[in-house]
């Protein structure tokens, strides 16, 4: 067999496709739906809110990962999942046309986090379990890169189809009086967003019924005895005891938690700042500006930020890059500051800030999920305890989105990511110190 091909096929034919699989519910629940929401009238706090809590499976995943270690192969949840999503998807497309829309919504929403932290769980797998630590680094950026091509399709192209079909579906209100213009706006809305969700849940099935064919099968663990009841509560207890037994393991919880920190708060409201009115402080933009911002100026500097970042890493180690690789993250935020400030109305401008805060994104991030692979999963319980680490890494990004909306309504946008950039500082003192239990290039 080839070098770097698994049952025949180089990790290209399915990487890419299973992490995009993996990025694009995620955003769709912590980004999109918080414009979809917005252009539906629900209010920013209820928004900040429940669209954060959502999020929780992502947390606790690690509750259950042990189980998908001992039923059944990665591969069939990693299909099962992707193909659940997308049906449920379609119930969401079904359900905004309902009187109660926003708590079905959220329902049908809380359904499909838990499917998708549960197939996170099971892509991961698949992921360490098939290469070595040296195709790990080597296919990362890959990994990451089409992960943040999810986000950039989601809320990006999207998002601007979302804009264009709010115009074809509501059509001319010129002549409309006041209360008239509202009902068909709305109505064009929920139209709009009907189509946005069911192009969605067929992505999701399109992508499980290629990645059944392409994903590598783990055949043994379909073939391993099936443990009972009693017996897996003790293996779940097992799982925690040798977490907690690693050596700087209380460091690496709090490495991850302030890793993103500080992306936790802008990641709710930077949607909100692009789309509020100018004289609130915000940009004034359209969905189908916002859309275009990301799906153009962004996209190119996701990919370039997170390809590049694996072969840096790979290059020179991760324990030589990542400091760097914190950076790059962290400092990024300024742009939103200095958009927050002046407010350009060039969209030229806007487009270049969010550049250079994807870029820092797509880059920044390889460090922290190679470093949780490479540092903290190694082990009997691999998928397990890379699965506690990414729960806790989305905690420490879930609690400050969660406060986010208030703490931007109280400072007001300008403040807000002033105050952000102070919320950098404990990721480069964490990331400075932090210690590595296994050297670069070895197993």
């Amino acid at each position: 067999m080839e070098p770097n091909k698994i049952n025949g096929r180089s990790p290209i034919s399915w990487v890419p496709t299973l992490y995009f699989a993996m990025g694009m519910p995620f955003v769709v629940l912590n980004m999109v739906c918080v414009l979809m929401f917005k252009g539906l009238d629900v209010s920013d706090a209820q928004i900040a809110l429940w669209t954060s809590i959502i999020m929780f499976p992502w947390t606790l995943k690690p509750l259950w990962s042990p189980l998908l270690e001992m039923y059944k192969t990665k591969k069939f949840f990693v299909i099962v999942t992707q193909i659940a999503t997308g049906c449920i998807f379609g119930l969401v497309a079904l359900a905004l046309h309902l009187p109660d829309f926003f708590a079905v919504c959220i329902a049908l929403l809380a359904v499909i986090a838990l499917s998708g932290a549960t197939h996170d769980v099971a892509a991961d797998g698949v992921y360490m379990a098939t290469l070595s630590n040296e195709d790990q680094a080597r296919y990362i950026g890959w990994q990451g890169a089409f992960y943040n091509i999810a986000k950039i399709a989601a809320t990006g192209g999207l998002v601007m189809l979302a804009g264009v079909l709010i115009k074809h579906f509501t059509g001319d209100v010129s002549t409309l009086d006041a209360t008239a213009a509202a009902i068909a706006k709305r109505q064009g809305t929920v139209m709009a967003w009907t189509v946005i969700m069911a192009v969605i849940g067929l992505i999701m099935v399109l992508l499980g019924l290629y990645n059944a064919k392409f994903v590598p099968a783990d055949h043994c663990d379909a073939s391993a005895e099936r443990p009972g009841f009693k017996e897996t509560m003790v293996e779940l207890g097992n799982v925690f005891v040798d977490l907690f037994r690693k050596r700087h393991i209380i460091y690496y919880i709090f490495f991850i938690i302030l890793y993103r920190f500080a992306e936790g708060f802008v990641m709710k409201i930077v949607p909100l700042f692009l789309k509020a009115d100018r004289a609130n402080q915000g940009l004034g933009l359209s969905e189908e500006q916002i859309g275009l911002c990301y799906g153009t100026f962004g996209a190119a500097a996701f990919v370039i930020g997170s390809i590049l970042a694996g072969y840096y890493v790979a290059h020179r180690g991760l324990q030589k890059s990542l400091f760097s690789l914190c950076c790059v993250f962290n400092l990024p935020f300024v742009a939103y500051t200095l958009l927050a400030i002046y407010q350009p109305e060039s969209l030229w401008l806007i487009g270049g800030g969010i550049v250079l805060e994807y870029f820092g994104y797509g880059f920044g991030f390889v460090g922290l999920t190679l470093f949780m692979m490479q540092q903290i999963a190694p082990g009997k319980h691999q998928m397990a305890h890379y699965a506690f680490a990414s729960g806790i890494m989305n905690l420490g990004v879930m609690l400050p989105g969660m406060l986010s909306g208030y703490v931007s309504d109280w400072l007001g946008y300008r403040d807000f990511f002033v105050f952000v950039l102070v919320c950098t500082i404990p990721a480069f003192l964490i990331t400075w110190f932090v210690p590595f239990t296994y050297p670069d290039k070895k197993k």
